[in-house]
């Protein structure tokens, strides 16, 4: 991803450039290191750039919790920054290219934009984990009718879909740049038709990152409507038996299995498998039920919390661990005497949020968004709203 390597400076002078800046909102100072956080607007969008400290060269880069999914806002960011602090540069990735054409914002969801959004078509079908997008490209091609909803956490993936939906001309795919697991209580219920996940990375080592899971389960559940279904589709023994058991924990079910079934369209690495003479199994899961539609109302204001003197040494510095929950304050930055940017780490174990909380001396939010509005990260809001308004005495 963009980087700059610039030869070290006086860093006391990102304040002074800040005030003037066409492009530089503020200044953050981590209160345990050395790295700092610029504050950017650029382009329609508000993200933050971190600068680390090395003896030899320090490293300007993007934020992964703030960044943009478009590349190149990011590499005109950067460069914008480095013009105005006046760095040497020693080496970057930023140069802008003429021939790669840009994701079309017209096709990009944010998972923000879920909370009011009018759906084009009248079936709506979401793939999670679409890696290089053939399978939802063929099924955009073949199902007109249908919107696809792709969900990705691979940034490059997301771009290049992004890029082929616009030369294809297709009208009935949006990519979200974001955790499925959380996505999906974002959707009206009765809404799909089909929930694909096709080759999910097994996590044998760490389970609780699987997308499959009771939670999981019952979410599609809820989104799909009579007679729509979940489909798996694994080359993994350990996740097929896995997903099996998750499956049948539940009261009831209607399910079916195949086993090395040729679909219509095959991916790269499912064409590399069946080579190698790898199993592959599908597993179809049946929803037989209407569901009730979701009335939770969640606010994610923090109301009257506001920085009072000494906090940043009062905020635990383990995770506070609850029943289904947590939450973390892992790094606080100080951006003015009355002021703090911290970074948390919160909601459910095996799909948390990772925000900004942008503390002041009046007034207390989320930077720059807001978390997914699900029940879990309401929980956590509102323990983290508990320990920012703990006072000393």
């Amino acid at each position: 991803m963009p980087h700059l390597k610039v030869t070290p400076f006086d860093r006391t002078i990102i304040a002074e450039k800040v005030k003037d800046s066409n492009i530089m909102t503020s200044v953050s100072h981590a209160m345990t290191t050395d790295d700092i956080l610029i504050g950017v607007e650029h382009a329609g969008e508000e993200f933050l750039l971190q600068l680390k400290s090395d003896e030899k060269a320090y490293l300007l880069k993007y934020d992964k919790v703030t960044r943009p999914l478009k590349v190149n806002i990011l590499k005109e960011a950067l460069g914008l920054v480095s013009e105005e602090l006046g760095l040497e540069v020693l080496s970057s990735n930023i140069a802008l290219s003429s021939t790669k054409m840009e994701p079309s914002s017209k096709y990009l969801k944010k998972i923000e934009d879920f909370e009011n959004i009018t759906y084009p078509k009248e079936k709506v079908s979401v793939e999670v984990g679409f890696g290089s997008g053939r399978h939802l490209l063929y099924q955009a091609q073949k199902n007109p009718d249908t919107l696809f909803i792709g969900l990705e956490i691979h940034t490059p993936s997301a771009q290049q879909l992004l890029k082929q939906v616009e030369l294809q001309g297709l009208d009935n795919i949006w990519v979200v740049n974001y955790d499925a697991r959380l996505f999906l209580e974002m959707l009206p219920s009765n809404i799909c038709t089909q929930i694909f996940v096709h080759f999910p990375v097994p996590w044998d080592k760490k389970p609780q990152r699987r997308v499959i899971s009771k939670s999981f389960l019952a979410e599609s559940m809820r989104v799909l409507h009579v007679e729509g279904r979940l489909e798996l589709r694994t080359d993994s023994d350990k996740y097929f038996w896995y997903a099996l058991e998750t499956f049948f924990s539940v009261p009831k079910m209607q399910l079916e299995v195949r086993k090395n079934e040729a679909l219509e369209v095959t991916s790269k690495y499912e064409a590399r498998w069946l080579r190698q003479e790898k199993d592959i199994y599908d597993v179809y899961v049946t929803c037989k039920e209407e569901s009730t539609e979701k009335n939770e109302t969640i606010d994610f204001n923090f109301n009257d919390v506001k920085y009072t003197k000494g906090i940043e040494e009062r905020l635990p510095k383990k995770a506070l661990v609850f029943d289904g929950y947590f939450v973390h304050f892992e790094r606080i930055f100080k951006v003015t005497d009355e002021s703090l940017l911290i970074k948390c780490a919160f909601g459910s174990f095996d799909r948390p949020e990772h925000k900004y909380i942008f503390l002041q001396k009046e007034s207390c939010r989320y930077f720059v968004s807001e978390p997914v509005k699900t029940g879990v990260n309401l929980l956590a809001h509102q323990k983290l709203m508990q320990q920012l308004m703990l006072i000393e005495g």
